[in-house]
Protein backbone atom coordinates (compact mmCIF):
# COMPACT_ATOMS: atom_id res chain seq x y z
CA UNK A 1 0.00 0.00 0.00
CA UNK A 2 3.01 2.02 -0.73
CA UNK A 3 3.00 5.13 -3.05
CA UNK A 4 4.66 4.05 -5.96
CA UNK A 5 4.00 7.08 -8.21
CA UNK A 6 2.13 9.89 -9.13
CA UNK A 7 1.32 10.85 -12.66
CA UNK A 8 -0.11 14.05 -13.98
CA UNK A 9 -1.74 14.48 -17.08
CA UNK A 10 -3.14 17.79 -19.05
CA UNK A 11 -5.76 17.79 -20.89
CA UNK A 12 -8.43 20.64 -22.30
CA UNK A 13 -12.08 20.27 -22.92
CA UNK A 14 -14.23 23.02 -24.39
CA UNK A 15 -16.87 24.42 -22.78
CA UNK A 16 -20.66 24.78 -25.19
CA UNK A 17 -20.25 28.56 -24.28
CA UNK A 18 -17.97 30.64 -21.67
CA UNK A 19 -19.68 30.67 -18.15
CA UNK A 20 -18.98 34.75 -17.04
CA UNK A 21 -18.57 35.91 -14.06
CA UNK A 22 -17.12 38.85 -12.18
CA UNK A 23 -13.29 37.43 -11.28
CA UNK A 24 -12.83 35.77 -15.20
CA UNK A 25 -14.09 33.80 -17.52
CA UNK A 26 -13.49 29.75 -18.65
CA UNK A 27 -14.33 28.64 -22.32
CA UNK A 28 -12.25 25.64 -21.68
CA UNK A 29 -11.41 23.40 -19.06
CA UNK A 30 -7.85 22.94 -19.07
CA UNK A 31 -7.14 20.77 -16.08
CA UNK A 32 -5.36 18.46 -14.87
CA UNK A 33 -5.59 14.43 -13.90
CA UNK A 34 -4.37 13.04 -10.96
CA UNK A 35 -2.88 9.38 -10.92
CA UNK A 36 -1.49 8.14 -7.86
CA UNK A 37 -0.64 4.40 -7.64
CA UNK A 38 0.41 2.03 -5.03
CA UNK A 39 2.60 -0.93 -5.53
CA UNK A 40 -0.01 -3.34 -5.01
CA UNK A 41 -1.37 -1.89 -8.19
CA UNK A 42 -4.17 0.55 -7.13
CA UNK A 43 -4.72 3.87 -9.06
CA UNK A 44 -6.17 6.81 -7.44
CA UNK A 45 -7.97 9.59 -9.61
CA UNK A 46 -8.51 13.29 -8.48
CA UNK A 47 -9.08 15.74 -11.26
CA UNK A 48 -7.46 19.43 -10.55
CA UNK A 49 -9.10 22.24 -11.90
CA UNK A 50 -6.61 25.40 -11.99
CA UNK A 51 -8.03 29.10 -11.44
CA UNK A 52 -5.23 31.43 -11.77
CA UNK A 53 -7.73 34.41 -11.34
CA UNK A 54 -8.42 33.05 -7.80
CA UNK A 55 -5.50 31.12 -6.61
CA UNK A 56 -2.60 32.03 -8.72
CA UNK A 57 -2.34 28.28 -9.54
CA UNK A 58 -2.21 27.12 -13.15
CA UNK A 59 -2.27 23.85 -15.47
CA UNK A 60 1.59 24.24 -15.74
CA UNK A 61 2.21 25.50 -12.10
CA UNK A 62 -0.01 22.13 -10.58
CA UNK A 63 1.72 19.79 -12.72
CA UNK A 64 5.39 20.87 -11.82
CA UNK A 65 4.34 21.11 -8.00
CA UNK A 66 2.86 17.72 -7.96
CA UNK A 67 5.85 16.39 -10.11
CA UNK A 68 8.91 18.59 -8.78
CA UNK A 69 8.50 18.74 -5.14
CA UNK A 70 5.43 16.15 -3.60
CA UNK A 71 6.23 13.12 -5.85
CA UNK A 72 10.03 12.52 -4.80
CA UNK A 73 8.71 13.29 -0.86
CA UNK A 74 5.90 11.03 -1.27
CA UNK A 75 7.12 8.13 -3.01
CA UNK A 76 7.34 5.37 -0.56
CA UNK A 77 4.66 6.26 2.32
CA UNK A 78 1.78 4.12 3.18
CA UNK A 79 -1.63 5.44 1.96
CA UNK A 80 -2.93 5.14 5.28
CA UNK A 81 -0.30 7.26 7.24
CA UNK A 82 -2.20 10.76 5.89
CA UNK A 83 -0.44 12.71 8.77
CA UNK A 84 2.60 12.23 7.14
CA UNK A 85 1.25 12.46 3.16
CA UNK A 86 -0.24 15.92 4.51
CA UNK A 87 3.04 16.97 6.52
CA UNK A 88 4.93 16.56 2.97
CA UNK A 89 2.15 18.90 1.78
CA UNK A 90 2.18 21.36 4.29
CA UNK A 91 5.96 22.16 3.77
CA UNK A 92 5.18 24.25 0.73
CA UNK A 93 2.74 26.54 0.84
CA UNK A 94 -0.18 27.64 -1.04
CA UNK A 95 -0.65 25.22 -3.86
CA UNK A 96 -4.10 24.58 -2.47
CA UNK A 97 -5.34 22.72 -5.83
CA UNK A 98 -2.39 20.77 -6.21
CA UNK A 99 -2.82 19.47 -2.79
CA UNK A 100 -6.57 18.27 -2.66
CA UNK A 101 -6.14 17.06 -5.89
CA UNK A 102 -3.35 14.85 -4.53
CA UNK A 103 -5.36 13.79 -1.25
CA UNK A 104 -8.54 13.24 -3.33
CA UNK A 105 -6.28 10.66 -4.97
CA UNK A 106 -4.84 9.38 -1.92
CA UNK A 107 -8.15 8.78 -0.60
CA UNK A 108 -9.63 6.68 -3.46
CA UNK A 109 -6.91 4.51 -3.19
CA UNK A 110 -7.72 3.72 -0.09
CA UNK A 111 -11.39 3.08 -0.86
CA UNK A 112 -10.13 0.77 -3.76
CA UNK A 113 -7.93 -1.03 -1.47
CA UNK A 114 -10.52 -1.52 1.20
CA UNK A 115 -13.13 -2.24 -0.97
CA UNK A 116 -15.23 0.25 0.36
CA UNK A 117 -16.55 3.77 -1.10
CA UNK A 118 -14.82 6.94 0.24
CA UNK A 119 -18.30 8.24 0.74
CA UNK A 120 -18.97 5.80 3.70
CA UNK A 121 -15.32 6.14 5.08
CA UNK A 122 -16.09 9.63 5.33
CA UNK A 123 -19.69 9.13 6.45
CA UNK A 124 -22.34 7.87 4.96
CA UNK A 125 -24.92 9.82 5.93
CA UNK A 126 -26.90 9.44 2.89
CA UNK A 127 -26.15 8.18 -0.99
CA UNK A 128 -26.76 11.52 -2.46
CA UNK A 129 -26.68 15.41 -2.90
CA UNK A 130 -29.76 17.81 -4.10
CA UNK A 131 -28.07 20.09 -6.81
CA UNK A 132 -27.56 23.61 -7.13
CA UNK A 133 -27.17 25.24 -10.53
CA UNK A 134 -24.67 27.98 -10.99
CA UNK A 135 -26.10 30.75 -13.41
CA UNK A 136 -23.34 33.00 -15.50
CA UNK A 137 -23.23 36.57 -16.71
CA UNK A 138 -26.13 36.65 -18.99
CA UNK A 139 -29.08 39.62 -19.83
CA UNK A 140 -32.01 38.74 -17.46
CA UNK A 141 -34.64 36.92 -19.65
CA UNK A 142 -31.49 34.36 -20.48
CA UNK A 143 -31.18 33.60 -16.76
CA UNK A 144 -34.26 32.90 -16.33
CA UNK A 145 -34.82 30.86 -19.78
CA UNK A 146 -31.80 28.99 -18.71
CA UNK A 147 -32.87 28.44 -14.94
CA UNK A 148 -36.52 27.09 -16.23
CA UNK A 149 -34.84 24.80 -19.10
CA UNK A 150 -32.45 22.98 -16.15
CA UNK A 151 -35.36 22.91 -13.53
CA UNK A 152 -37.75 21.29 -16.50
CA UNK A 153 -35.21 18.69 -17.75
CA UNK A 154 -33.52 18.04 -14.73
CA UNK A 155 -35.65 18.75 -11.70
CA UNK A 156 -33.49 21.19 -10.08
CA UNK A 157 -35.18 24.31 -7.42
CA UNK A 158 -31.82 25.85 -6.61
CA UNK A 159 -29.91 28.19 -8.31
CA UNK A 160 -26.92 30.26 -7.59
CA UNK A 161 -26.80 33.46 -9.57
CA UNK A 162 -23.42 34.94 -10.05
CA UNK A 163 -23.50 39.17 -10.07
CA UNK A 164 -21.12 41.55 -9.14
CA UNK A 165 -21.29 43.50 -12.30
CA UNK A 166 -21.76 47.08 -12.75
CA UNK A 167 -23.81 49.13 -12.97
CA UNK A 168 -26.09 46.83 -10.11
CA UNK A 169 -29.12 47.73 -12.04
CA UNK A 170 -27.90 44.74 -14.29
CA UNK A 171 -28.00 42.32 -11.04
CA UNK A 172 -30.95 43.89 -9.33
CA UNK A 173 -33.07 43.03 -12.44
CA UNK A 174 -31.81 39.20 -13.07
CA UNK A 175 -32.79 38.96 -8.69
CA UNK A 176 -36.48 40.11 -10.03
CA UNK A 177 -36.58 38.84 -13.24
CA UNK A 178 -35.49 35.39 -11.55
CA UNK A 179 -38.11 35.44 -8.92
CA UNK A 180 -40.77 36.48 -10.61
CA UNK A 181 -40.55 33.89 -13.22
CA UNK A 182 -39.43 30.85 -11.26
CA UNK A 183 -41.92 31.46 -8.29
CA UNK A 184 -41.11 31.79 -4.25
CA UNK A 185 -40.59 27.72 -4.09
CA UNK A 186 -37.39 28.23 -5.95
CA UNK A 187 -34.09 28.70 -3.94
CA UNK A 188 -31.95 31.76 -5.55
CA UNK A 189 -28.95 32.93 -4.00
CA UNK A 190 -25.73 35.08 -4.46
CA UNK A 191 -22.13 34.86 -5.75
CA UNK A 192 -20.22 38.11 -6.59
CA UNK A 193 -16.51 37.07 -6.94
CA UNK A 194 -15.47 39.81 -5.09
CA UNK A 195 -16.66 41.99 -7.75
CA UNK A 196 -18.29 44.92 -5.84
CA UNK A 197 -17.38 46.95 -2.68
CA UNK A 198 -19.06 46.07 0.36
CA UNK A 199 -20.86 49.34 0.33
CA UNK A 200 -22.22 48.16 -3.01
CA UNK A 201 -23.53 44.86 -1.84
CA UNK A 202 -25.03 46.71 0.75
CA UNK A 203 -26.90 48.57 -1.67
CA UNK A 204 -28.01 45.17 -3.66
CA UNK A 205 -29.34 44.12 -0.35
CA UNK A 206 -31.60 46.58 0.03
CA UNK A 207 -32.58 46.53 -3.50
CA UNK A 208 -33.58 43.25 -3.85
CA UNK A 209 -35.54 43.34 -0.33
CA UNK A 210 -37.77 41.07 -0.10
CA UNK A 211 -37.24 38.74 -2.90
CA UNK A 212 -36.04 35.72 -0.58
CA UNK A 213 -32.46 35.33 -1.55
CA UNK A 214 -30.89 33.05 0.98
CA UNK A 215 -26.95 33.70 1.15
CA UNK A 216 -24.63 36.26 -0.67
CA UNK A 217 -21.39 34.84 -1.44
CA UNK A 218 -17.82 36.53 -1.29
CA UNK A 219 -19.53 40.12 -2.01
CA UNK A 220 -16.56 42.11 -2.02
CA UNK A 221 -12.54 41.50 -1.20
CA UNK A 222 -11.74 39.94 2.30
CA UNK A 223 -8.87 42.35 2.37
CA UNK A 224 -11.72 45.39 2.92
CA UNK A 225 -11.80 44.23 6.29
CA UNK A 226 -13.91 47.08 7.59
CA UNK A 227 -16.33 47.38 5.54
CA UNK A 228 -16.30 43.74 5.19
CA UNK A 229 -17.66 43.36 8.86
CA UNK A 230 -20.13 46.26 8.49
CA UNK A 231 -21.79 44.72 5.82
CA UNK A 232 -21.78 40.98 8.05
CA UNK A 233 -23.44 42.57 10.67
CA UNK A 234 -25.97 44.57 9.16
CA UNK A 235 -27.05 42.16 6.31
CA UNK A 236 -30.20 40.17 6.55
CA UNK A 237 -28.88 36.86 4.83
CA UNK A 238 -25.80 34.92 5.64
CA UNK A 239 -22.25 36.30 4.00
CA UNK A 240 -20.43 33.27 2.69
CA UNK A 241 -16.23 33.18 2.56
CA UNK A 242 -15.56 31.38 -0.17
CA UNK A 243 -12.34 32.59 -1.74
CA UNK A 244 -11.23 34.02 1.07
CA UNK A 245 -11.29 30.21 2.73
CA UNK A 246 -9.44 27.67 0.96
CA UNK A 247 -7.64 26.26 3.95
CA UNK A 248 -9.24 25.74 7.44
CA UNK A 249 -6.83 28.67 9.02
CA UNK A 250 -8.68 31.04 6.71
CA UNK A 251 -12.12 30.20 7.91
CA UNK A 252 -10.74 30.39 11.61
CA UNK A 253 -9.70 33.52 10.90
CA UNK A 254 -12.89 35.39 8.56
CA UNK A 255 -15.11 33.53 10.72
CA UNK A 256 -13.75 34.86 14.39
CA UNK A 257 -12.89 38.14 12.60
CA UNK A 258 -16.46 38.84 11.46
CA UNK A 259 -15.69 38.43 7.84
CA UNK A 260 -18.14 36.19 7.31
CA UNK A 261 -20.61 34.02 8.43
CA UNK A 262 -20.98 31.13 6.62
CA UNK A 263 -18.33 29.01 4.51
CA UNK A 264 -18.23 27.41 1.30
CA UNK A 265 -16.50 24.06 0.69
CA UNK A 266 -15.01 23.09 -2.12
CA UNK A 267 -13.26 19.89 -2.66
CA UNK A 268 -10.97 21.02 -5.44
CA UNK A 269 -8.89 23.14 -3.57
CA UNK A 270 -9.34 21.28 0.26
CA UNK A 271 -9.04 17.66 -0.86
CA UNK A 272 -11.07 15.55 1.57
CA UNK A 273 -9.10 16.01 4.63
CA UNK A 274 -8.91 19.76 4.74
CA UNK A 275 -12.62 19.34 3.40
CA UNK A 276 -13.28 17.72 7.14
CA UNK A 277 -11.07 19.96 9.68
CA UNK A 278 -13.21 23.17 7.69
CA UNK A 279 -16.36 21.15 8.36
CA UNK A 280 -15.35 20.71 12.12
CA UNK A 281 -14.37 23.81 12.80
CA UNK A 282 -17.60 25.34 11.23
CA UNK A 283 -19.97 22.30 12.84
CA UNK A 284 -18.29 23.69 16.12
CA UNK A 285 -18.98 26.71 15.77
CA UNK A 286 -22.75 26.50 14.29
CA UNK A 287 -22.14 28.04 11.28
CA UNK A 288 -23.69 27.20 8.14
CA UNK A 289 -21.78 25.51 5.14
CA UNK A 290 -22.40 25.08 1.49
CA UNK A 291 -20.27 22.71 -1.18
CA UNK A 292 -19.11 24.77 -3.69
CA UNK A 293 -17.91 23.88 -7.63
CA UNK A 294 -14.93 25.06 -9.33
CA UNK A 295 -16.09 24.62 -12.26
CA UNK A 296 -15.31 20.97 -12.08
CA UNK A 297 -15.80 18.75 -14.78
CA UNK A 298 -18.01 15.56 -13.74
CA UNK A 299 -14.63 13.71 -11.77
CA UNK A 300 -14.65 17.13 -9.57
CA UNK A 301 -18.35 17.43 -8.96
CA UNK A 302 -18.18 13.01 -7.91
CA UNK A 303 -15.52 14.30 -5.27
CA UNK A 304 -18.11 16.66 -4.53
CA UNK A 305 -20.93 14.49 -4.03
CA UNK A 306 -18.62 12.29 -2.21
CA UNK A 307 -17.60 14.42 0.32
CA UNK A 308 -21.24 15.92 0.75
CA UNK A 309 -23.22 13.32 1.18
CA UNK A 310 -20.78 11.53 3.64
CA UNK A 311 -22.20 14.46 5.70
CA UNK A 312 -25.42 15.14 7.54
CA UNK A 313 -24.50 19.38 7.61
CA UNK A 314 -23.50 19.36 4.19
CA UNK A 315 -26.42 17.77 2.65
CA UNK A 316 -28.68 20.24 4.18
CA UNK A 317 -28.32 22.86 1.10
CA UNK A 318 -28.33 21.82 -2.26
CA UNK A 319 -24.67 21.32 -4.01
CA UNK A 320 -23.38 23.14 -6.84
CA UNK A 321 -22.84 20.29 -9.37
CA UNK A 322 -24.23 21.02 -12.31
CA UNK A 323 -21.85 23.21 -14.33
CA UNK A 324 -20.09 19.97 -15.80
CA UNK A 325 -23.18 20.02 -18.23
CA UNK A 326 -21.59 23.14 -19.87
CA UNK A 327 -19.11 21.29 -21.35
CA UNK A 328 -18.95 19.79 -24.66
CA UNK A 329 -17.43 16.18 -23.07
CA UNK A 330 -15.75 14.39 -20.38
CA UNK A 331 -13.16 12.15 -18.93
CA UNK A 332 -16.06 9.48 -16.91
CA UNK A 333 -16.61 6.27 -18.74
CA UNK A 334 -20.04 6.11 -16.80
CA UNK A 335 -21.50 9.81 -17.12
CA UNK A 336 -23.02 11.60 -13.50
CA UNK A 337 -26.77 12.13 -14.16
CA UNK A 338 -29.00 14.18 -12.23
CA UNK A 339 -32.58 12.60 -11.03
CA UNK A 340 -35.17 14.42 -10.04
CA UNK A 341 -32.29 17.25 -8.94
CA UNK A 342 -30.51 15.12 -6.88
CA UNK A 343 -26.67 13.27 -8.17
CA UNK A 344 -25.96 10.00 -6.22
CA UNK A 345 -22.56 9.14 -4.88
CA UNK A 346 -21.01 6.03 -6.38
CA UNK A 347 -21.65 2.73 -4.42
CA UNK A 348 -18.11 1.40 -5.53
CA UNK A 349 -14.80 1.08 -4.02
CA UNK A 350 -13.04 4.50 -3.93
CA UNK A 351 -14.22 7.83 -4.89
CA UNK A 352 -16.24 5.76 -8.21
CA UNK A 353 -14.69 8.35 -11.05
CA UNK A 354 -13.30 5.48 -13.69
CA UNK A 355 -11.75 7.07 -16.95
CA UNK A 356 -12.43 6.53 -19.98
CA UNK A 357 -9.49 6.29 -21.59
CA UNK A 358 -10.03 7.06 -25.47
CA UNK A 359 -11.44 10.01 -24.45
CA UNK A 360 -8.62 11.06 -22.11
CA UNK A 361 -6.51 10.17 -25.37
CA UNK A 362 -7.89 12.63 -26.80
CA UNK A 363 -8.16 15.81 -24.77
CA UNK A 364 -4.76 15.03 -23.12
CA UNK A 365 -1.81 17.72 -24.03
CA UNK A 366 1.23 16.05 -23.65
Amino acid sequence: MKIERIEVIPYSIPYTHPLRFASGEVANADHVLVRLYTDDGVVGVADAPPRPYTYGETQESIGTIIEKTFAPQLIGLEILDREQIHAVLRRTIHNQVAKGAVDIAVWDAIGKTLGTPVHKLLGGYTDRMRVSHMLGFQPAQELLDEALRFGEEYGITTFKLKVGRRPLSLDVEACHVLREGLGEDVELYLDANRGWTANEALEVLRRTEGLGLTLLEEPCDAKEAMSRRRLVDKSPIPVVGDESVPTVGDASRELLSGGCNAICIKTARSGFTEATEILGLCTGLGVDVTMGNQIDTQVGSLATVTFGAAHEATSRRAGELSNYLDMADDLLADPLRIIDGTIAVRDLPGVGAEIDEDKLATYRLS
